[in-house]
């Protein structure tokens, strides 16, 4: 069965860095867009990276852009998220998920894993 999980998180002050990793099994991870999600209290899970199978084209939402990095090992069948310069408001739980494209990331299967929090505060 497919099995996400995300590790990686923590408290981290503003302006720190954090690196999440998601380990997947249980689908052709290789043939697949991979998305990083966010849920913060409140408000809905979003989109916030997104990578397509052989890494040549990345997306990141506005709010992220500049700062996040997606990047995935499809040997490992892992996908990553290099996070810098974290802001009060990357505060939230951060999740992966999968597509057959990075254009339809944005709107993710039912399938999720526990996801990992991340706490930006001073």
């Amino acid at each position: 069965q497919v099995q996400l999980v995300e590790s990686g998180g923590g408290l981290v002050q503003p302006g720190g860095s954090l690196r999440l990793s998601c380990a997947t099994s249980g689908f052709a991870f290789s043939i697949k867009a991979m998305g990083w999600y966010r849920q913060a209290p409140g408000k809905q899970r979003e989109l916030v990276a997104g990578i397509t199978n052989g890494s040549r084209t990345t997306k990141y939402a506005e709010s992220v852009k500049g700062r996040y990095t997606i990047s995935r090992d499809n040997a490992k069948k892992t996908v990553y998220l290099q996070m810098t310069n974290l802001k009060s408001e990357d505060t939230a739980v951060y999740y992966c998920n999968f597509k057959n494209s990075i254009n339809s990331l944005s709107d993710p299967d039912g399938i999720w894993g526990q996801g990992t929090q991340v706490t930006v505060s001073s």
